[in-house]
């Protein structure tokens, strides 16, 4: 059996230096490379389709339930402080605004966290949802105490607060950040050029040269029809598998100021909207020195004007609207420093157009119009992604098993020359 395998081996070694030889090496060799060229192309643009696929079903619809849990906790402490102000018996609406802010608190963290695996994300959906009772308890006993005249409600009240600040916000923030974080990620994921893909379509082109190179030299043929045709074809699929990929990442708008990162800032402008309006409320119900509600106002209400700002614009209707609130919230704070408690309570808590509750309520109106519009901004961009991805694999494929072909049927009858 040994010499058998040599004696094969040396003909072989033999038969690849004649020029029938050589011919039958570039036969395999760009075969081989355009069969992987184009399995390659396949399996890689059908990943980003497939990851497109899961950025528009779960990715993004998980990031956008982060945020509204993120939105309705500050807004059931903005609510729950506001209702605080009222003596006696709140008014129904606001107590139904809490509940409301509560019910979607509890839906969007089912949503954000449904189907979630990981270690991380199951320690911040378990200590939210061991201190959301807890702030929920803390808000009814103030409520109580508040209803039967009893100051100790503040005290109750701030302390539902510091619990809302310190640990339901901050683990609320940081699944907003993680959510985000994998749309980011999925989004890269589909507009990165595809490199295994490139170079493997880049060697099937140096073998078609490197063959005619060698056909030239053996045979004094200046050109093969067939060699010719097959570079033809991955030139073709190279420009497919950029150009697609380009424009899906065009589509997508990942840049500084593209769909998901105007999503992720106005979701947090909302957020710093509610908790800026939390201290303006708490300013009142503790009736004391203000100034360290009116830094933490401040800070809030600094960080939803920068983030308009990069989004929307000095001029739009929610830079506006904040402009308002905050000519409102001077006024309220003018009044509370002169001691006129009832004035400075109306303007913070009233219905009149130009009180603060008046002109909050429309700049959140408005802030979530524009989330909103940034959310479908970032759908439409993921859909269009996907048509134009949506035959690359198919196309990719049959191009590069045409160059396949193409090499077979060119060299084929100058193999059969020597044969």
């Amino acid at each position: 059996m040994g010499p058998r395998i040599r004696n094969g081996t040396l003909w072989l070694r033999r038969f690849a230096g004649t020029t029938p030889g050589v011919i039958a090496v570039v036969v395999v060799v760009s075969v081989v490379l355009c069969l992987l060229a184009g399995f390659a192309c396949a399996n890689q643009m059908s990943d980003k389709s497939a990851r497109r696929d899961v950025a528009l079903d779960r990715t993004e619809p998980l990031a956008f339930a982060a945020q509204r849990l993120y939105v309705a906790l500050s807004a059931a402490d903005a609510s729950a402080a506001t209702a605080f102000l009222s003596t006696g018996i709140e008014a129904p609406a606001l107590r139904q605004q809490y509940q409301q802010s509560l019910a979607d608190a509890a839906a969007a963290l089912s949503e954000a966290t449904a189907g979630v695996s990981d270690e991380q994300t199951r320690q911040i959906v378990a200590r939210i949802a061991a201190d959301l009772p807890a702030y929920t308890g803390l808000i009814e006993t103030a409520r109580a105490n508040n209803r039967q005249g009893f100051p100790v409600g503040s005290s109750y009240l701030s302390a539902a607060s510091a619990v809302m600040q310190k640990s339901l916000l901050p683990n609320a923030e940081r699944l907003t950040t993680d959510r985000f974080a994998a749309v980011q990620e999925d989004q890269r994921a589909i507009g990165a050029l595809p490199v295994v893909s490139i170079v493997l379509i880049l060697l099937v082109l140096l073998t078609c040269a490197v063959g005619s190179w060698i056909l030239l030299r053996r045979t004094n043929r200046l050109a093969n029809v067939g060699v010719m045709a097959a570079a033809g074809a991955a030139i073709l699929a190279l420009l497919w598998v950029v150009v697609a990929t380009g424009v899906a990442a065009s589509v997508l708008d990942t840049g500084a100021s593209g769909a998901r990162d105007r999503f992720e800032t106005l979701a947090k402008a909302r957020i710093a909207a509610q908790q800026a309006r939390t201290d303006e409320t708490l300013q009142l119900i503790t009736r004391g020195d203000i100034a360290a509600g009116e830094d933490s106002y401040n800070r809030h209400a600094t960080d939803l004007r920068d983030r308009l700002g990069t989004v929307v614009g000095p001029d739009s209707a929610a830079a506006q609207q904040l402009t308002k609130w905050s000519a409102g919230h001077r006024a309220q704070v003018a009044a509370y420093q002169a001691a006129n408690y009832p004035a400075a309570l109306a303007q913070a808590i009233g219905t009149e157009p130009t009180s603060s509750a008046t002109q909050f309520a429309a700049l959140d109106r408005s802030l979530n119009d524009n989330l909103t519009q940034a959310r479908r901004d970032l759908r439409g961009g993921l859909r269009d992604a996907g048509t134009v991805l949506i035959i690359s694999p198919f196309g990719t494929l049959v191009l590069l098993v045409l160059a396949a072909a193409a090499v077979v049927t060119g060299l084929w009858p100058r193999l059969k020359e020597f044969l």
